[in-house]
């Protein structure tokens, strides 16, 4: 196996901000716990493919409803490697779960955005049998895989990146 990235936390004040941007009724000593028991992306099996993503603090998802959480997590990776974010895969079978733009993509370059290149997952309940998705603090409930990829031969890319959604098409 090729070792090309490595999980961080964002800065407690990265996650601080963009929780309460989100999630205003948390308290500031509620953020601050969170924060200190974020866990970094874990495979559940050597056999895994994909880094289990864990929710920094629990929530309710009915169907037809959708959710930003702020992970609190950044990747450094190999400049030539993505990371994929899907639902887990039981959630997504038992729930419909689906990631609002279908699949999180990660570029390389993220990780040294304005934001610190932290990443959000934004998912939606999409279930036809109305079941809501219960997410306990500190479970599973994304996984993002590795993979790399290749460029045209007649590629001149030269942008710098400096956002996150949708900032490289941004002029």
């Amino acid at each position: 196996m090729k070792r090309i990235a490595q999980f961080f936390k964002v800065s407690q004040k990265q996650f601080f901000d963009s929780v309460k941007d989100e999630f205003p009724q948390y308290s500031d000593q509620d953020v601050n716990e969170m924060y200190d028991a974020l866990k970094l992306p874990s495979r559940a099996t050597k056999g895994s493919a994909g880094y289990d993503f864990f929710a920094p603090f629990s929530f309710s998802l009915p169907a037809g409803s959708t959710i930003k959480i702020p992970t609190g997590i950044r990747v450094k990776m190999d400049e030539d490697w993505v990371l994929k974010i899907y639902p887990r895969s039981g959630l997504g079978f038992k729930y419909r779960l689906q990631m609002n733009n279908t699949v999180g993509i990660i570029d390389s370059d993220y990780y040294n955005s304005d934001n610190e290149g932290h990443i959000f997952i934004k998912m939606t309940n999409c279930s036809n049998e109305g079941k809501t998705v219960e997410v306990p603090a500190g479970s599973g409930f994304a996984q993002g895989i590795f993979l790399e990829y290749g460029i045209t031969v007649d590629d001149d890319a030269e942008g710098i990146r400096n956002g996150g959604f949708g900032s490289t098409t941004k002029s």
